[in-house]
């Protein structure tokens, strides 16, 4: 297939992907739930096999054809030859530019359906009707509706108890538009939409990727040889011995330099995106359905400042017949002194001309609820979403499936816990009482998580079991004045299994008896 071609086939899927939205009204029916995950899946397929058609077709350096194309010597060249390269060269740089934006789009499309398979495969698993064994939904996908007890009957089991949040899949960019829903954001959206990127950006201290080194050594006829080689990081503590394994022990280092990477919490820059985008979208409405109940208890004249908002928004909206559409200038003029018009027959302005005291602070109060409360929504919502995540993860399964988190950390270093010392907790507070969510502020989630990813350390090397949804709200209990019931409520766990971990963390920590002593001793060792 030829460029062109290429190009076309994308947009042509990535628009009929736009067209299809998903509805979670029907989410808790089997065969709906079902069909969307296998649809979703089969479109991650045609995306991927996509992507791979365009990266052997150069598109992830698309401007490196333009290099081919010089002027030459100014003196060398004439009038006709320059324009006809200046020509080629503003071809060349227009596909060149569709090239990037299509990939840009399909990366991020890929990286969206990638969410939200994580997410459904969290939400749900299929149960056997006859012999009760349970499957993730991808592993239902495997057995092609057969069980491996013979049985073809399966119900339909949601986990209550795992990490996810399937209110933000309408708001993806599954379609890869993500420059369009960002152009749609509100202004506390676009405030709001900056703070999660920071936050899932947090960097780790730096980790050495490669080592580079410019080695002399004598080759084969005995002449002394300069040569760049690259080492990987297994070798950061022994490069020297491993030097001399490949080139001889007459080898000189005579340049080393270590290359360093800082991950971020979430690795990926499209998927970064992605959660974002959905996190602030789904936030907004979110807004939109609380935000009057919210202002009516903070605002002292709810109704004046609401058809304050529609005299400025019907006259930012009209263009006169009498102004000329180029006249920008003589429009801004006349709207401005009609909205002052319209102030002024209200009682809106003094007689000054400036807004009256009583709306002024109506209008800072909401300037202050959209910045300290509705900005910080979507933040605190992933950071409490991700907080979960780990604590009711362990770390192989992390490491083998990333949930509804693509491309995040198995753990986190003390850098990057950073960002959870920060504190939504009036955010939380007016979620708590304006919504059903079930969110809670837990004081020193840094130090929680710490505990956590210590706690998995100590058990690496045993083969103890642990019910991770509870040991969360375990750890949580034990370094908190949270009580059990409140957390057994939050995280949808029973609270007799919180004091079952409760138990098991205090036994590994302070075992009793001598053979526990020992037993740990030894798998510590």
């Amino acid at each position: 297939m030829d460029e062109s071609g290429l190009i076309s086939k994308a947009e042509s899927y990535l628009a009929e992907i736009a067209q299809d939205k998903i509805d979670l009204d029907y989410i808790e029916d089997f065969d709906y739930f079902e069909n969307l995950y296998f649809k979703l899946n089969d479109r991650l397929e045609s995306l991927r096999k996509l992507k791979e058609s365009m990266d052997s077709h150069g598109y992830k350096s698309p401007f490196r054809s333009l290099n081919r194309y010089g002027t030459g010597a100014v003196g060398e060249t004439s009038l006709e030859e320059l324009s006809e390269n200046s020509r080629h060269n503003q071809l060349f740089r227009m596909k060149a530019n569709a090239k990037k934006n299509v990939l840009g789009r399909v990366k991020s499309a890929i990286n969206s359906h990638r969410i939200a398979i994580g997410n459904l495969n969290k939400y749900a698993n299929i149960k056997c009707d006859a012999c009760y064994k349970q499957y993730k939904i991808d592993e239902y996908n495997d057995l092609e509706g057969k069980c491996s007890c013979g049985s073809t009957n399966f119900s339909f089991k949601v986990n209550k108890d795992k990490t996810y949040r399937l209110e933000i899949l309408p708001y993806l960019p599954l379609s890869g538009n993500y420059m369009v829903l960002m152009s749609e954001f509100t202004d506390w959206g676009r405030d709001a939409f900056k703070k999660v990127l920071n936050f899932l950006k947090q960097e780790r201290r730096g980790v050495v990727k490669t080592i580079a080194l410019v080695i002399k050594f004598k080759d084969s006829n005995g002449r002394w040889v300069h040569k760049n080689i690259s080492l990987d990081s297994e070798y950061i503590e022994n490069y020297e011995e491993e030097v001399r394994n490949r080139y001889g022990k007459d080898v000189r280092i005579e340049m080393l330099r270590f290359h360093r990477t800082k991950p971020a919490i979430i690795d990926d820059k499209y998927t970064r995106t992605a959660l974002a985008i959905a996190y602030v979208k789904y936030s907004e409405d979110l807004v939109n359905q609380i935000k009057d109940s919210i202002f009516k208890k903070n605002i002292s004249d709810f109704k004046r400042l609401n058809n304050y908002d529609n005299i400025i928004f019907k006259y930012n909206s009209l263009v006169p017949n009498f102004i000329e559409e180029h006249d920008q200038e003589g429009l801004e003029i006349w709207r401005q002194s009609e909205i002052e018009r319209e102030f002024k027959n209200h009682g809106y302005l003094d007689s000054y001309g400036d807004i009256i005291r009583s709306l002024k602070r109506d209008l800072k109060n909401r300037e202050n609820i959209e910045k300290n409360i509705f900005t910080n929504i979507p933040t605190a919502l992933i950071k409490w979403d991700i907080f979960r995540y780990y604590l009711t993860t362990s770390y192989p399964n992390r490491k083998l499936d990333n949930g509804p988190f693509p491309n995040i950390r198995v753990d986190l270093d003390r850098q990057q816990r950073k960002v959870f010392q920060s504190s939504y907790s009036r955010t939380i507070n007016t979620l708590n009482f304006e919504t059903d969510l079930k969110i809670i502020t837990i004081p020193d989630m840094d130090f929680i998580l710490y505990e956590k990813f210590n706690f998995e350390n100590l058990i690496s090397n045993t083969h103890i079991k642990f019910y991770y949804p509870a040991l969360g709200p375990a750890l949580i209990s034990l370094n908190s004045d949270l009580d059990i019931e409140t957390l057994g409520n939050v995280f949808n766990v029973n609270d007799s299994k919180i004091n079952k971990e409760i138990n098991n963390i205090n036994k590994v920590k302070q075992p009793k008896s001598e053979k526990s002593k020992a037993f740990l001793d030894l798998i510590r060792k």
